[in-house]
């Protein structure tokens, strides 16, 4: 069986195989966030891949190999009771897609069916690669640090080859290794890999933080469609369950990673409970969501503060047209009001647009944030600082647990994909992480982190005594 990281989307595929037409695909194109050192850049030799065309995108694909595989080479035996690191004994192969003639790699029948992705096959011990629609369209639009993470995750199946876990396994014992399980595994190595580059010590490639962003955005690309069932055969993973597991791997190491289990994984992926639901993609139109969100917030807040031994006043929400103002920072399209401890909403604009564009939950993780605020004022915490900002994003990620966990005919839940939708706004707009003074940590990364602990972990973890 093919291990892949994931089903790209037609759209990306298509801004490489239909170049003569005009697609847009997401993503800001990226010239800079170079990972490969400046001064190895000329020293990439590419002969090891078979079928290479010696071209940027397999010396990049190279690097992040030959780096890869001494991280594993050291790393192996302090994950895995001292056992040695076994160099895949099939290599590595480039396909190039856009040529019906070329050479397909093992476990394939033709070169078409790599298009738009990468693979580890356990029974050929190799790793493949697209060169030709894939690669290329990862770098141009999200970074030469996506396409790392995606080499590094394919090669996080090898090492659970090497750790046990094999295709028999998985027949004989498919429960204890879903297909989501083992996908969040090879996420959660590629993140400590990523990590051990990112601190300096790969001898190739090299990694600014704030190129993590675009590779998460990427990692979105690859979830699996709204609506799947984490059981389903194939399964990779929503977006907040894949970069839950690769910020795990880059914040606690390979360690971890080996560790995981169906005992102690929980996965948000989940399919539609109703058609109703399904037909409008988990989505409500932004006046209903509101009318919903705003009793429910004010439930949550009143017995967060009643089991700290404060009261909730149940701040007025005020719908405006403007841009709010009550307080001296800018906090986005919606913002809490120190003086009048009341929180203003724009109705018309910003907010609206997120809706539109990401969906529902864009909307309830900003306007949560707002009431954790509040709620900060209520329990006379600082509203400004990194750690008011990072306790805001907790508190938002507490209530989407709770209400992703909430069971009951009839109430206020989360539908499959707000989650992915919380991820993409964290990841894109810091809204949901502004303190009264407008101020919100600088990347993406670090407020996904910030919500997943609510998320994950609850209101306790959020340090609110």
């Amino acid at each position: 069986m093919i291990r892949s990281f994931g089903a790209v989307s037609a759209v990306l595929v298509s801004a490489v195989v239909l170049s003569a037409c005009t697609v847009t695909v997401q993503g800001t194109p990226l010239g800079a966030g170079r990972v490969i050192n400046p001064d190895k850049q000329e020293d990439v030799d590419t002969s090891f891949i078979n079928n290479t065309d010696g071209g940027e995108i397999d010396k990049l694909a190279g690097t992040v190999i030959k780096d890869v595989e001494k991280f594993w080479e050291d790393g192996f035996p302090a994950t895995f009771d001292d056992k040695p690191w076994q160099p895949l004994r099939g290599g590595y192969y480039s396909v190039d897609t856009s040529d019906k003639a070329a050479p397909p790699p093992p476990c394939t029948d033709q070169a078409s069916d790599v298009e738009g992705n990468a693979f580890y096959c356990p029974s050929a011990d190799i790793i493949a690669w697209d060169r030709a629609s894939l690669l290329p369209v990862l770098k141009e639009k999200f970074g030469e640090a996506a396409v790392m993470l995606v080499l590094a995750h394919e090669m996080g199946h090898a090492v659970q080859r090497r750790a046990g876990i094999t295709q028999q396994s998985q027949r004989n014992d498919p429960q204890r290794y879903p297909t989501i399980l083992l996908e969040s595994q090879a996420d959660c190595y590629a993140g400590s890999f990523v990590r051990w580059v990112s601190d300096g010590k790969a001898a190739n490639l090299s990694l600014d933080r704030d190129s993590l962003d675009p590779a998460l955005e990427a990692m979105v690309l690859f979830k699996d469609p709204v609506g799947t069932e984490q059981t389903a055969q194939g399964a990779h993973g929503d977006a907040f369950d894949r970069v839950s597991a690769f910020q795990d791997g880059f914040e606690k190491g390979a360690k971890l990673c080996s560790e995981i289990t169906v005992d102690n994984r929980v996965f948000t992926q989940r399919g539609f409970i109703s058609r109703q639901d399904e037909a409008t993609g988990g989505n409500l139109p932004f006046d209903q969501a509101i009318q919903q969100l705003e009793p429910d917030l004010n439930a949550f807040m009143k017995g967060t503060a009643d089991k700290l031994g404060k009261q909730w006043p149940t701040p007025k929400l005020d719908r405006v047209t403007s841009s709010p103002r009550c307080s001296k920072g800018d906090q986005g399209p919606v913002a809490y009001c120190p003086n009048d401890k009341t929180i203003d909403m724009q109705t018309k604009g910003k907010l609206t647009d997120l809706h539109a564009k990401i969906g529902d939950w864009a909307t309830g993780t900003i306007v949560s944030s707002r009431y954790a605020v509040s709620l900060l004022a209520v329990l006379g915490k600082p509203l400004t600082g990194p750690e008011a900002q990072r306790t805001v994003l907790c508190v938002s990620g507490a209530y989407s647990k709770f209400l992703l966990t909430r069971e009951g005919n009839g109430v206020f839940t989360l539908s499959p994909g707000d989650l992915d939708e919380a991820v993409q706004v964290l990841l894109g707009y810091d809204y949901p992480a502004r303190d009264v003074d407008g101020e919100a940590p600088a990347t993406g990364f670090e407020r996904v982190a910030a919500f997943r602990t609510g998320a994950v972990d609850g209101i306790n973890a959020c340090d609110l005594r």
